[in-house]
């Protein structure tokens, strides 16, 4: 179906609305009833309409309630009309079709080439990863960037740092770098493509920070539509979800410094873990706005246990 016979779908939509708050109650509820899934930076149907409302009038979501009376041209109810219906009839994520996510407060560029972020990291990054870190970090590796979120915020949040950001797909790193050139980090974020450290040349981080594939293939068989518009190869990673951990947790010893940490999210995948490697001292953080799956480890705990990781697990 082309965009014009998209459009001339979604005419009767929002038939008779005229302002943003009638939109935005009106989007809520047909999101809400149309069951869509929201895991995909909006926690419900009243977030996707502010960033849909966001997008065609250009106010920031926060600035929205102050303009609720105001009238939408008939152009803008138009595009809202069709991204309205897109969301309910293909399941596209909202931020896919705004081309906009938001991330630790921050707005970046997403599309079909990387994840949308969504990662509980957010958090740590806003907190500077208190109280886990000995030091300010001045080197940062954010290994599988995807849309460059994680390596940015964590830019901005330590002004002094270095930030190295590798991904295995030259497509994320695309959209990675539009990002990283649009919040003007390009003397301080450097991209590297890379299947996990294979292709990164030997060094040193005080933090190394990673959002990897993790998703196991029964939970990969279950996923909700939405899932299926995002780059298959930024979810998948085995059959218990651990392949590409299972690399990090042998390898980022060699690339952190005497006082460095690698902080990791596995989502649901962290019951395998814990099942795999029954014995390593994992550090489970916990998050004041949601979220769980994400581990610490010292690099003297990860080399305690490397003969676990080469030999467990598998």
């Amino acid at each position: 179906m082309n965009d014009k016979t998209k459009l001339k779908a979604a005419k009767d939509l929002g038939k008779g609305l005229k302002t943003i708050g009638d939109w935005q109650r009106y989007i809520a509820t047909k999101l809400h009833q149309a069951n869509v899934w929201f895991g995909h930076g909006a926690a419900n149907g009243w977030e996707e309409a502010n960033l849909l409302l966001s997008e065609i009038t250009q106010l920031h979501f926060e600035d929205l309630p102050n303009y609720l009376t105001y009238r939408l041209a008939k152009d803008e109810q138009a595009e809202l009309a069709l991204l309205l219906w897109r969301r309910l009839n293909e399941r596209v994520p909202a931020a896919y079709l705004v081309h906009k996510a938001w991330f630790a407060g921050l707005p970046f560029y997403v599309d079909e080439r990387v994840l949308v972020p969504r990662s509980p990291l957010s958090e740590l990054i806003q907190q500077q990863f208190e109280p886990w870190l000995v030091q300010q970090p001045e080197r940062i590796l954010d290994l599988c960037t995807g849309s460059g979120c994680i390596a940015i915020a964590c830019a901005y949040h330590f002004s002094e740092a270095d930030v190295v950001a590798s991904d295995i797909s030259e497509d994320a790193l695309h959209v990675a770098q539009m990002n990283v050139a649009e919040h003007e980090l390009e003397g301080r974020v450097s991209l590297v493509q890379s299947d996990g450290f294979y292709d990164i040349a030997p060094q040193q981080f005080d933090l190394i920070v990673s959002n990897p594939p993790y998703v196991d293939a029964e939970d990969m068989a279950d996923l909700p539509e939405e899932y299926h518009h995002e780059p298959e190869l930024g979810l998948a990673s085995g059959e218990d979800g651990l392949d590409l951990v299972r690399h990090i947790l042998q390898t980022s010893p060699d690339y952190l410094t005497e006082q460095g940490v690698l902080i990791c999210e596995v989502g649901n995948s962290w019951v395998n873990m814990v099942e795999a490697w029954p014995n390593v001292p994992f550090t489970w953080l916990s998050f004041e706005h949601g979220g769980d799956g994400v581990f610490l480890l010292t690099k003297q705990e990860l080399i305690a246990h490397q003969a676990e990781f080469s030999t467990q697990g598998k």
